[in-house]
């Protein structure tokens, strides 16, 4: 019996570690492991780190929509604000004033746990970007936001 040929690789490649999935997904793993290690330091995930970024530049989000921005289901999300309520780094209404939105907003001590860590998950990001010649880093950040729509249509 013949053994079926393989599908055609969309682009060259030696193997699939030379593919762009893998490569984007190697590169993902290698920065949430950079943010994990310099977050750790402050008490902090990536998903709370997000949260508080997010809450800094747009105050009175809701779960659903901070779920979405920080790539966590609605559960995780829910999970993730009552951890920074508890830590008293960000405040939300007891119940919603109109459908379930309970709008988040930093708290005193949230804009300070932001500020302590930013400066090192900056410095995880400048590693990053220091290995991206700067002529080129506007195509790859066009390339990777045309890279995300065409995968979320």
């Amino acid at each position: 019996m013949e053994e079926p040929m393989p599908p055609e690789s969309p682009h060259p490649a030696k193997d699939v570690t030379q593919h762009v999935g893998y490569l984007l997904k190697r590169a993902q793993s290698a920065l949430r492991g950079a943010m994990d290690k310099v977050l750790r330091e402050h008490g902090l995930t990536v998903p709370q780190y997000a949260t508080l970024e997010l809450l800094a530049l747009h105050p009175g989000m809701s779960n659903a929509d901070l779920a979405r921005a920080t790539f966590v289901t609605r559960q995780s999300g829910n999970v993730v604000l009552r951890g920074l309520q508890e830590a008293g780094l960000i405040i939300r209404p007891a119940t919603a004033d109109h459908g379930r939105a309970r709008p988040a907003h930093l708290t005193e001590d949230g804009h300070a746990r932001l500020a302590a860590v930013q400066a090192a998950v900056y410095a995880v990001e400048e590693r990053m970007v220091e290995a991206i010649p700067p002529q080129r880093m506007s195509a790859l950040l066009t390339d990777l936001e045309r890279i995300a729509a065409a995968l979320e249509e």
